[in-house]
């Protein structure tokens, strides 16, 4: 009997050795066939990306969605600290600093794969110098446009609670005399319509004539990794300098993504004809007047700058790879 019982305990612990075996054979096929299914869906992903461009595409509006999320994000911080909390929470600085530190961090996540423009005019601007293809302006505008409004979408939610406990002084919360400001531009009440437009005009002239010795090749071009680093201290400059007017938006996406999100989410379409505000048609001079700075720029670093060149130099930076980020 006690044979018979060995021999049936063996012949178990045979069997459920077995079973394991076949358990490891079978979870080893299982992963295989499932890093199989990864890379094949894996692999027609990147076609498809590569198929419709959508790589430059996401690379501008997830750039553009930490710009605008980063530098709003300190502006709301500042606003909504003043009353909403006991404690100070920045100043104008805080919102200078905050929109240079997105930019550089938006340069360095997509400036390998677009050049990170996160701006309609630095768009326009590269096209008309032909860094860029004109097929390309209308999606990289596109881009830039759903960024902006992704970022207000998350400022609000992040910061909701706190938009309606700010204390307005007798205005709604959710209005252009409160906390609109928080997302879009809105002039001084001493500005003028020519003086606003002339201050975004001139801002953006500043950034793209800042960004065409910054990016270079035959000028004094710095580095490569040093680029996003420059341009977010640029952007900080000019804020520094020329910020109170009207907010310094000197970009089209960052001032029109989000105040059509506010026309959305309560403020009321007041964000677009401000009966409130001294200049009650304001909303379209952030949107043109980069746009023609950003033109303007790019004649005068031409004519002033790239034009004269010397053609060795222009030659011995060709023969080098001294080549800007290839976007045709």
């Amino acid at each position: 009997m006690a044979d018979k019982d060995s021999s049936k305990k063996g012949r178990l612990d045979f069997g459920s050795g077995g079973q394991n075996a076949s358990s490891d054979h079978f979870a080893l096929k299982a992963t295989k066939e499932f890093d199989k299914a990864v890379a094949l869906i894996s692999s027609i992903w990147i076609k498809f990306i590569a198929m419709i461009h959508a790589r430059e595409f996401l690379a501008e509006m997830f750039a553009t969605f930490l710009l605008v999320t980063i530098g709003n994000g300190a502006v709301a911080q500042v606003i909504l600290g003043a009353t909403a909390s006991s404690f100070d929470f920045g100043s104008q600085l805080s919102i200078n600093l905050g929109y240079g530190l997105g930019g550089m961090i938006g340069a360095f996540m997509a400036g390998g794969v677009t050049g990170a423009h996160m701006n309609p005019a630095v768009t326009l601007a590269m096209a008309l110098r032909g860094k860029l293809n004109w097929l390309k302006v209308i999606p990289y505008w596109v881009a830039q446009f759903i960024g902006a409004f992704l970022s207000s979408v998350m400022i609000f939610g992040v910061y909701h609670d706190a938009l309606y406990a700010v204390n307005c002084h007798g205005s709604a919360q959710l209005s252009v005399n409160c906390t609109a400001g928080i997302f879009a531009s809105y002039p001084q009440p001493y500005l003028s319509l020519g003086t606003g437009f002339m201050d975004q005009f001139f801002g953006t002239f500043l950034l793209l004539l800042g960004i065409f010795g910054i990016t270079d090749t035959n000028n004094n071009e710095a580095k490569q990794g040093m680029k996003p680093v420059l341009v977010g201290l640029l952007i900080t400059a000019i804020g520094l300098s020329f910020g109170l007017n009207c907010g310094y938006a000197i970009n089209p996406a960052r001032d029109f993504g989000p105040r059509f999100f506010t026309a959305i989410a309560g403020w009321g379409w007041d964000v677009f004809v401000c009966y409130e505000c001294h200049i009650k048609q304001w909303w379209w001079v952030p949107i043109i007047a980069p746009l023609v700075g950003a033109s303007v720029a790019t004649l005068v670093y031409w004519v002033f700058i790239e034009a004269l060149h010397p053609k060795s130099t222009t030659k011995k930076n060709e023969e080098e790879g001294y080549t800007p980020v290839p976007t045709e």
